[in-house]
């Protein structure tokens, strides 16, 4: 067991926040202090990756946040282009989800060789993505059609089918932004199907959403957007309470 499962699989039981950093949204220095200040709030660990990347300071923002911080830095690559060796460890992500074969096996393929020669410790993810009311960046980008929120018996059998497939963790995601977050329905279901850790993310922006996920079954919680336009460690705080009360 590598570092980065051994993180995930050790803090399994209590549970964490992980703050979602786009390295597209401002100066590597400005990302870096809002690293500082989520991680200060309560944030476990710091996930940086997007969608699409528009700029070239993908590496520098990675290096800048883990250098401002006392906590981990993993990758959350949206293609295989957002690898470096400046994280901790990267979620190798496979998108279960859908049907399409660029992100189920393709981009794989082509990062795999990547990340093996740089030593990079990884934990092969799968990414769940759920209806959320809106086309987010995600969806667009990935060319799929999320799981109906509605349909929780559909996502449970794509996380039981990851975790026979030896994935190590079931990312929900309903995307940056998103109009709502996952279903607590659809939380609980997957929690039900496998015992492998839970990460859900996407359209939280309160304390009592996140409250609800984290009673429907969820471990870790990620929080991205809400943060990155408000600044308000509040929403930070509260949930690390909730976690760790749970």
């Amino acid at each position: 067991m590598n570092f980065i499962e051994k993180w995930f699989c050790d803090r399994k039981p209590s549970g964490g926040l992980l703050l979602l950093i786009d390295p597209d949204r401002g100066a590597p220095e400005r990302l870096a202090d809002m690293a500082e200040k989520g991680v200060s709030a309560g944030a476990s660990a710091v996930l940086v990756g997007s969608s699409i990347l528009l700029g070239d300071g993908f590496e520098r923002c990675v290096r800048e946040v883990r250098g401002e911080i006392d906590a981990p830095v993993f990758l959350f690559p949206g293609n295989g282009h957002q690898i470096t060796l400046e994280a901790d460890g990267i979620l190798f992500l496979t998108l279960i989800s859908g049907r399409n074969p660029r992100w189920l096996i393709e981009e794989q393929v082509e990062s795999a060789p990547k990340i093996k020669a740089v030593g990079l410790p990884s934990m092969a993810t799968g990414y769940i993505l759920i209806e959320s009311g809106k086309v987010t960046a995600v969806q667009f980008m990935s060319a799929t059609v999320p799981i109906p929120r509605n349909k929780p018996d559909i996502a449970s059998a794509h996380a039981m089918a990851g975790e026979l497939l030896g994935l190590k963790a079931i990312f929900l995601e309903a995307g940056s932004g998103a109009e709502n977050p996952v279903p607590e329905a659809i939380v609980s279901a997957v929690r039900d199907a496998t015992d492998l850790p839970l990460i859900v993310g996407g359209g939280i922006r309160t304390v009592e959403s996140a409250q609800r996920l984290v009673s429907a079954g969820a471990d870790f919680i990620v929080v991205g957007t809400h943060f990155e336009q408000t600044g308000d460690t509040s929403l930070i705080e509260g949930i690390s309470r909730v976690i760790r009360d749970k």
